[in-house]
């Protein structure tokens, strides 16, 4: 399994509808409001790199109010 941090901008007064948005897709462990630059952070694991294109492109890309994503995949050192 791995993890991957989606940082989320949303357009203005969208947060709390994305916000419950994310929390009804399979693959998303933890959502957070979070203050600065982006508006939502939310932790997805997926099983591969196939479910994380298509937790990303096909599923985040489609909630109305979502403007920009940024991915952080996490790694092990």
């Amino acid at each position: 399994m791995s993890t991957a941090f989606v940082l989320i901008k949303t357009k203005p007064m969208k947060e709390s509808e994305v916000y419950r948005a994310l929390l009804e897709l399979e693959n998303v462990v933890e959502t957070h409001v979070v203050y600065g630059e982006y508006d939502l952070a939310a932790r997805i694991d997926f099983k591969d790199d196939k479910e994380m294109s298509k937790t990303l492109i096909g599923e985040f890309r489609n909630i109305p109010g979502v403007e920009q994503t940024e991915t952080l995949i996490a790694v092990e050192v």
